[in-house]
């Protein structure tokens, strides 16, 4: 595979794809956040050779792209959540193509174009979800410690820097969703579990550290998206199934 450096804009009142100047260094298995002041962040990934420390932002107002210097370690298929301190969590990933699976954290203050490294997690991941709650927290689900799925979850508090385990959900998952309801509730759903993919969904509840399953999806997903619409409901799109077929299919959760 090619790994690429180009870029695209789409804008969804004329329903248009428009390119964009391209990415200093090509990537995949990175990461890009948007910051409080409108700039993009990406972070990591495969850089066709090797695996990459290197971060840049992207400038939306003048189409271009600086360096925002390098993280602690190497990363690929690992998070990064903007805080409400407006700094960015980036957790996890692995530093090699086969191996090199990390529990560290790291964070990025684009007020200075610092990096800093935090406390570590309780265990390595990758492939994981990390979610930002309502009280400025940051909950880590699942993933895979590089020969088994995970199900525990850790939760990260940027006013200590410190990681909290919480209740483990019922299914290890890697290569789920995690998408925050109307009511604070996180619905995580699909993914792969240690040669099976998943239909099933459970629902976390933020205040009682409790999770409680719910209806499975129409078929087993991973690698798909969930987005929260604006009635509430969360659409569950594409994926690969257990014969390894590619879905165009989708799941509507209400």
């Amino acid at each position: 595979t090619v790994t690429h450096r180009s870029v695209e804009l789409y804008d969804r009142s004329s329903n248009t794809w428009t390119p964009k100047a391209d990415l200093i260094s090509p990537r995949e298995y990175h990461t890009a956040s948007i910051l409080a002041d409108g700039r993009v962040l990406v972070t990591g990934g495969w850089a066709g050779s090797g695996t990459s420390d290197s971060a840049e932002l992207y400038d939306p107002f003048n189409d271009t792209w600086t360096s925002a210097g390098y993280m602690s370690t190497r990363r690929q298929s690992h998070t990064a959540t903007v805080l409400k301190n407006k700094l960015v969590l980036i957790v996890g990933g692995k530093s090699t193509l086969h191996g090199g699976f990390l529990d560290s954290a790291e964070l990025y203050n684009p007020s200075t174009g610092s990096w800093t490294t935090t406390e570590s997690m309780s265990t390595t991941r990758l492939f994981h979800t990390a979610t930002l709650l309502a009280d400025g927290t940051v909950l880590v689900i699942g993933g895979s410690r590089g020969n088994a799925s995970l199900n525990s979850v850790d939760l990260y508090n940027p006013s200590t820097g410190t990681w909290t385990k919480r209740a483990s959900m019922s299914i290890p998952r890697e290569y789920h969703t995690t998408s925050v309801l109307e009511d604070g509730r996180l619905l995580v759903a699909g993914g792969y579990s240690n040669n099976n993919i998943l239909s099933s969904a459970e629902i976390y509840n933020t205040s009682a550290d409790t999770w409680m399953p719910t209806g499975k999806m129409n078929s087993e997903r991973c690698y798909h998206t969930a987005s929260v619409l604006t009635n509430g409901a969360v659409l569950v799109a594409g994926g690969e199934d257990n014969r390894q077929v590619i879905m165009s299919s989708a799941d509507l959760f209400d």
